[in-house]
């Protein structure tokens, strides 16, 4: 989808390799103004300062992947409308 819409990926980080820790989480909340937060076909979009470390985990407890830092707004996890609404 990216590569489609000739989005240009500043930095990727395989979850895998170096997965995310609290402070990472934490430092990334205090660089957005919103969070969308995707589930499934279900995206909530809430205030940064409103948004807790449990928001942005899936059900077995590590970080939702992927994570798309734009301008304001990071969203988490995946959903195609949600993305598409973003880019």
């Amino acid at each position: 989808m990216l590569e489609r819409r000739k989005v240009e990926v500043r930095s990727e980080r395989s979850a895998r390799k170096e997965p995310f820790s609290d402070s990472d989480a934490q430092e990334l909340l205090g660089r957005v103004r919103h969070v969308i937060v995707c589930r499934g076909q279900r995206s909530t979009k809430i205030l940064a300062d409103q948004a807790t470390l449990a928001d942005l985990r899936g059900p077995t407890g590590h970080y939702r992947a992927p994570m798309i830092l734009k301008g304001g707004t990071l969203l988490v996890g995946f959903n195609a409308q949600a993305l598409d609404e973003l880019l």
